[in-house]
């Protein structure tokens, strides 16, 4: 018998791309609203709580709204938005954060989607906290470019419909970004990273760096030292794969001193799926690094992680529409 999903706010970018996800699949039945009652709070009660599971796309005080009306404690629950990614009862929804994320998400009736940006952060720092290769209180730094997707229909139409002019634009200025709550909690440091956020002119896909002075940490470690770290803790992963050691040393070495294309590092390269890309370039005599996670800002770092998080609650293959 087929699991009941409905998603709240499925005619956003987010919320269309879960149901294209989940549309084919005979496991699973979309509950749809009447989209003249989209914002009646009677008709998104009913089907909140008819539900078996519900994914919200939605602004955080929306999200709000519709966990308030859910009043079925069977209804399982899965919020895109980032109103409960740090909130007491919620679960963070990004299995591979460390060995006890995935029983805790299938055991759980409210998970919280991790942030695009948070995603690649996370991904690439809690690895080495948990080693003791970056230490809690080291300052870090966080830069990143994603497609303009991944500001919603507002920023879809100014770059789309009103021309926007240019190619690369910075944001986040005040250093007060809605991401830091979870870039902190679940990275395992204990001071928010400087984070420098960029959107590009280009729909989807993003590149999350995370710089490093090797040699101001205690343990001064080897670049090799944190990519061995990263591929013993994601190995056997389906989604998160770490890019070998020869793979690196040779990105490094065919672009050494150059400013070419490169096919492996495009922002674009791992859209409308599900997986990510981790990367680490070092060079041991100047103690420095560089961490890069590649993933695509609307699949790893929404709708994708969204299913995936919805049928580990559902008791269904993890993999299933992805």
């Amino acid at each position: 018998m087929a699991h009941t999903v409905f998603i709240d706010g499925e005619a956003g970018t987010t919320g269309l791309q879960i149901r294209e996800r989940l549309e084919s699949r005979r496991d699973i039945e979309i509950l749809s609203i009447d989209p003249a009652r989209r914002k009646d709070a009677d008709a998104r009660a009913e089907l909140l709580n008819a539900a078996d599971a519900v994914v919200l796309c939605l602004p955080d005080d929306a999200a709000k709204e519709a966990v308030a009306l859910i009043e079925n404690d069977r209804v399982k629950v899965v919020d895109a938005s980032t109103a409960h990614r740090v909130a007491p009862g919620w679960t963070y929804g990004f299995a591979e954060l460390s060995k006890d994320q995935r029983p805790a998400i299938r055991a759980s009736t409210r998970v919280a989607n991790p942030g695009c940006y948070p995603t690649g952060f996370i991904a690439l720092v809690r690895p080495l906290v948990d080693a003791g290769l970056i230490p809690a209180d080291f300052p870090l730094t966080v830069n990143a470019i994603s497609g303009y997707s991944g500001g919603g229909k507002g920023l879809i139409a100014e770059f789309e419909e009103r021309g926007a002019r240019d190619v690369f634009r910075a944001y986040g200025l005040p250093l007060a970004h809605k991401h830091l709550p979870e870039m902190q909690a679940y990275s395992g440091i204990g001071h928010p990273p400087v984070f420098a956020p960029s959107v590009g002119r280009y729909a989807q896909g993003m590149l999350v760096e995370v710089p490093l002075q090797l040699w101001a940490m205690p343990g001064k470690p080897d670049p090799s030292d944190l990519h061995v770290a990263l591929e013993a803790y994601y190995a056997g992963e389906t989604f998160v794969e770490v890019a070998s050691g020869a793979e690196c040393a040779e990105l490094q070495k065919t672009r050494a001193g150059a400013a070419g294309y490169v096919e492996a590092l495009d922002p674009e390269a791992l859209n409308n799926t599900n997986r990510m890309r981790l990367f680490v370039f070092g060079n041991a005599q100047a103690g420095q690094a560089r961490l890069v996670a590649l993933l695509d800002n609307l699949g790893k770092g929404a709708s994708g992680a969204a299913v995936q998080n919805l049928n580990l609650m559902l008791g269904l293959d993890e993999a299933a529409g992805l």
